[in-house]
């Protein structure tokens, strides 16, 4: 849009009128639109209306107003500058990517993190924020986690997270990435009393269930001899062959984390609730809190404790399928009651203890489905075994390894091998083998799928109450799944055991920005994932716009992309206003 004169003489004398005109592009050329007819106006007005903006030119602190023209149009004289522009020079620069920095910084600042970290860690007698140091690593591994190296080499210059920092790449120099992680452990406690807080205040959020388990994460390469949490242990990932350390999270059904440690790792996972429940209560006092676990976590031993302390820990936790079968006649004359539907239960009370087995007709439809599929292909490779001219030794291997894949389907199989060679030629011999269904040990999984025994001290506790409290569970491998997955905990490359933890403190301060924004969309889209909103937003764009001028000089404007519909209705949903873009600047030319 631009102001338009014409000009018109009538008894001798020339009248100028003024109109704001737009010009469109259209087949076989560009067609001029009349949007305002202004008139005519004095000098005064038509400044007014002229259009103008406010540039910083080198060396000056205060932005100047100018009129923009064309190079084949001069403006009326006012008392605005004007600058003409070769609008046929016009180049673009350095694109990077604004729109998912802006709102993971957006979400730093809802948590009052940078208040809280700029409190905590001081800048250096170099200059060096820390906490900008800080702020940088974790959006990075919230939106496009890899090594420090990689951060410091492109991610940073292909972001546009220095320009919201107002810094530029001495921020992320190698040495401060990895100095940063040094000055974090300190505050780890405090953090999450922090942030316990926010999220109080923000979404009303109750920590009164805790949701506790345990993964490990994987090293690829060898520790040092003294290595206090490297350790070769039981891999959730399946990577026995490496190293790793474990660790144990504490978290609300909504998502938020409560806390963590970081073991050994060779850790019993019945040898940490112990510790967990004596750390929690250090840092957030004795409360009523009820704590889910799945199987195996809990000893015995310490169940006795948490019934016998005063006031007591309620607990739900699985139980192993070894106690279903010593309860099974006990049960088996109880009747069923309905907790929900699709869902029934069976209480027994016993000992102070209330045992909940339950059975869930969408589960056993799923784990019915799983074993089918798994028995169908047991079957298929027993049967293409079968026709092959193996020796006994290599009938063994090939069916050991058709066990360790089949898992539980194996034992509804039953096989009879042929007897072990004893000689050097019954060794070389080919031999084969027969199988059969185990119908009664099939009969027997059939009757247990989609049911499991789940074990309480809240012996007053409605049976659907429990059952909801037992499938939040589900939460807790979601935060696995995001740690693992989208925020790339694993493998890990450092070498020092406190940046170890460091690197997983900075993989949950991520965490803690992608559970914010996934509460932030539970109000209005519970379908709705905040890594799909992210890449929405990162679909805005900054670049550099550059306008010589006829002088000699460039106007630069640094300008982000307009969202696209489906962004702009997020960002009014979520009632975030995007800021105002930068101002621009005209530097002069280069002098040889």
């Amino acid at each position: 849009m631009y102001l338009k004169c014409s000009v018109r003489r009538k008894d001798g004398k020339e009248h100028r009128s003024w109109s704001i005109v737009e010009s469109r592009r259209v087949r076989g050329g560009t067609v001029q639109r009349h949007l305002l007819y202004l008139g005519e106006i004095n000098d005064s007005q038509q400044a007014a209306w002229q259009k103008s903006i406010a540039v910083f030119a080198e060396g000056e602190p205060a932005p100047q107003q100018v009129a923009l023209f064309p190079e084949d149009r001069v403006g009326a004289a006012t008392e605005v500058p004007q600058i003409q522009l070769k609008l046929s020079a016009l180049t673009l620069h350095r694109p990077r990517q604004w729109g998912a920095c802006w709102l993971a910084l957006e979400l730093w600042r809802e948590l009052r993190l940078d208040e809280f970290w700029q409190d905590k860690l001081a800048p250096s007698r170099e200059g060096t924020r820390w906490d900008l140091v800080l702020t940088t690593l974790a959006i990075y591994r919230w939106l496009d986690p890899g090594s420090e190296w990689r951060l410091h080499r492109e991610w940073f210059e292909r972001s546009a997270l220095g320009d919201l920092l107002e810094r530029d790449c001495a921020l992320v120099a190698d040495d401060t990435l990895y100095r940063c992680h040094d000055l974090l452990l300190a505050h780890k406690a405090t953090l999450f009393s922090h942030l316990q807080e926010r999220w109080r205040d923000l979404f009303n959020a109750k920590f009164d269930v805790l949701l506790y388990d345990l993964t490990s994460t994987y090293f690829e390469c060898d520790p040092p001899e003294d290595a206090r949490l490297r350790r070769f242990g039981y891999s959730r990932d399946k990577r026995p062959d490496c190293v790793q350390v474990v660790i144990a999270l504490i978290v609300t059904p909504e998502g938020f984390p409560l806390g963590y440690e970081v073991l050994a790792g060779n850790t019993a996972d019945k040898a940490t609730l112990h510790g967990m429940l004596e750390k929690i209560e250090k840092q957030y006092g004795k409360a009523e809190r009820t704590w889910l676990m799945d199987r195996g976590i809990p000893s015995e031993e310490v169940l006795e404790e948490m019934r016998t302390s005063t006031p007591p820990v309620r607990y739900l936790v699985g139980t192993p399928k070894g106690r279903l079968s010593k309860l099974e006649k006990e049960l088996a004359a109880l009747p069923w009651q309905e907790a929900r539907a699709g869902v029934a239960v069976k209480l027994l009370p016993r000992e102070g203890e209330l045992y909940v087995f339950a059975q869930s007709e969408a589960r056993t439809a799923k784990e019915r489905a799983m074993r089918r599929k798994r028995l169908g292909k047991l079957w298929a490779r027993l049967k293409a075994l079968q026709a092959q001219k193996l020796t006994c030794k290599d009938l063994l291997m090939k069916l050991g390894a058709a066990r360790a894949e089949a898992g539980l389907c194996w034992g509804a199989v039953e096989l009879t091998l042929p007897e072990q060679p004893a000689t050097k030629a019954q060794r070389a011999a080919l031999v084969t083998f027969s199988f059969r269904v185990d119908r009664a040990r099939l009969r027997q999984m059939r009757q247990r799928e989609g049911r499991y025994l789940l074990r309480s001290n809240l012996t007053e506790s409605d049976p659907a109450a429990l059952w909801q409290h037992y499938i939040t569970l589900t939460q807790i491998e979601e935060a696995f799944k995001n740690l693992k997955g989208d925020l790339q905990v694993r493998p890990v490359f450092h070498q020092k055991e406190d940046r170890i933890e460091a690197h997983i403190f900075i993989a949950f301060l991520a965490y803690c920005l992608h559970v914010t924004l996934g509460r932030r969309l539970h109000a209005f889209a519970p379908g709705l994932s905040a890594r799909a909103v992210l890449e929405k937003f990162a679909a805005i764009s900054m670049l550099e716009v550059h306008l010589p001028t006829t002088d000699g000089r460039t106007l630069q404007l640094t300008r982000y992309t307009q969202p696209d519909a489906e962004t702009a209705l997020l960002l009014e949903k979520l009632r975030l206003t995007l800021p105002p873009q930068p101002p621009p600047k005209i530097t002069a030319p280069a002098t040889a």
